[in-house]
């Protein structure tokens, strides 16, 4: 995602002044001391703002002015700050519109927060900002590594809403270290969250910690595996906002309940500018290297870092959606050996094979029938995307057509065997094995529709 905003600083000097002619009203049974003949001491203080100028918002009203009464002693007032129970709030605003949702966050925040756009469809929080009428900042991370077609993009919208996008870039030391210490492409040996720390989490750290509050595209459908419990509004569980400490940030989420294909009705209705790379087959949009299209039958996040496990197709920025697993469970979804979701592939033409079924399997030289077999995370949503696929394929192949079809749930305990004896790479991968080979054959294509996994055991049976 790119993000851009300005990393707040202090700015302090003397303000001093007096005056016969102001006089500080009592407080409570206190007079105050006549200073008309007193020079005032210098009163110096700093006031932590943005660095750059706001964009397409008002001007902060005023507050350098020190009250005469903060001069002279008297007895301490404590002032009540109502603190807000986002939790609540979130609840009420559960059935919300987006438009509601971003009126209430615009109007309670003004200049203190802003957009967050990555180039995608989330250009229709802008839209959404515009259509309350009120002032809004917007910013992007600029990671160097986008595509070209996102950079017209970003033009496109600043020249549609007549604003200018906030642009954080990374630190260019820390990006020549990786890149001479490990290479342009390293995220496809050891991962990609190591750059994404660089390119995107250190620049929104700096961006955030600017504000009080950010409003984010982050949708429930987008990834089951991480976003499905993704609230309107909370307070950021991972970032600090311009006050410092744990809870200084918060993060809006208007878009949270809609469906990806409302967003998109949205956009059209409305006659939105949108990112050209959409009509070729992306969906979901990051950096160039790390973003393809996807294909009918898989889910949108599949385009994204697609050489990594689904639970792992998180960059850094929404973190907080990646929740700590307790000692009771294995990581995948499993708790004392139960399973927390639905199992998939439930057909009777499927046969579920255990750990001891699926090795004498890969054992065999010489096999009575050829099986095509999928190993799987129930919580993983390419694996639930290609559910009915893969079911429909095993009915057309029950009965007489010499391959059988099954299921191992490589997960949790046995992931590790997976990886290693059956050349699990990320969840689903499919095996063929064939009549008169020990070896399986790995299907390495992307496309798991019927018509291509039935060519793929065509041909090799």
């Amino acid at each position: 995602m790119a993000m851009a905003v300005t990393s707040s600083s202090a700015i302090s000097g003397p303000i001093s002044y007096a005056s016969s002619e102001h006089k500080a009203p009592q407080i409570g049974s206190f007079r105050p001391v006549d200073r008309s003949n007193v020079s005032l001491p210098s009163v110096s203080f700093s006031r932590r703002q943005c660095s750059v100028k706001p964009v397409n918002a008002e001007p902060k009203r005023s507050d350098s002015i020190v009250p005469l009464a903060a001069t002279v002693t008297s007895p301490e007032v404590v002032e009540k700050v109502e603190v807000e129970d986002y939790e609540q709030l979130s609840k009420d605003l559960e059935n919300a519109s987006p438009l509601e949702i971003m009126d209430k966050a615009l109007a309670k925040f003004g200049n203190d927060i802003a957009i967050a756009f990555s180039g995608a469809e989330d250009v229709a929080l802008i839209e959404y900002a515009r259509l309350t009428g009120r002032p809004f900042r917007v910013f992007s991370l600029d990671t160097g590594r986008l595509n070209p077609e996102t950079y017209q993009f970003f033009d496109a919208v600043e020249k549609h809403y007549g604003i200018r996008i906030e642009y954080m870039f990374p630190d260019a030391v820390e990006v020549q270290g990786l890149v001479r210490s490990k290479g342009l492409f390293s995220f496809y040996e050891d991962g990609h969250q190591e750059c994404c720390r660089v390119r995107k989490v250190r620049p929104l750290r700096r961006a955030l910690k600017g504000l009080r509050a950010w409003i984010t595209g982050q949708r429930k459908d987008q990834s089951p595996g991480t976003r499905a419990e993704v609230p309107v509004v909370q307070i950021d569980p991972a970032f600090e906002g311009l006050d410092g400490g744990v809870g200084s940030l918060v993060k809006w989420n208007p878009v949270a309940n809609v469906h990806g294909t409302d967003i998109w009705n949205f956009l059209r209705a409305m006659d939105v500018p949108v990112n050209s790379l959409h009509s070729r087959g992306y969906v979901s949009i990051g950096c160039e290297p790390c973003t393809r299209p996807v294909l009918p039958g898989q889910h949108e996040r599949e385009g994204r870092w697609w050489w990594e496990d689904a639970k792992a197709k998180e960059c850094g920025l929404h973190k907080g959606n990646l929740k700590q697993e307790d000692e009771n469970k294995n990581g995948n979804g499993q708790a004392n050996g139960t399973a927390t979701v639905s199992d998939l592939f439930e057909s009777q033409s499927l046969v579920t094979l255990s750990r001891n079924g699926i090795e004498n399997l890969a054992k065999l030289e010489s096999r009575k029938e050829a099986w095509l077999v999928v190993l799987y995370a129930p919580w993983c949503p390419f694996c639930q995307a290609m559910e009915g696929s893969f079911v429909e394929l095993a009915e057309k192949l029950a009965g007489s057509s010499g391959v059988k079809v099954g299921k191992f749930r490589a997960d949790g305990d046995e992931k590790e065997f997976a990886k290693n004896e059956l050349q699990l790479g990320s969840f689903p991968t499919i095996l063929f094995f064939p009549k008169h080979s020990s070896q399986p054959i790995k299907y390495s294509s992307e496309k798991r529709d019927v018509e291509s996994l039935m060519a793929f055991v065509n041909a090799l049976r």
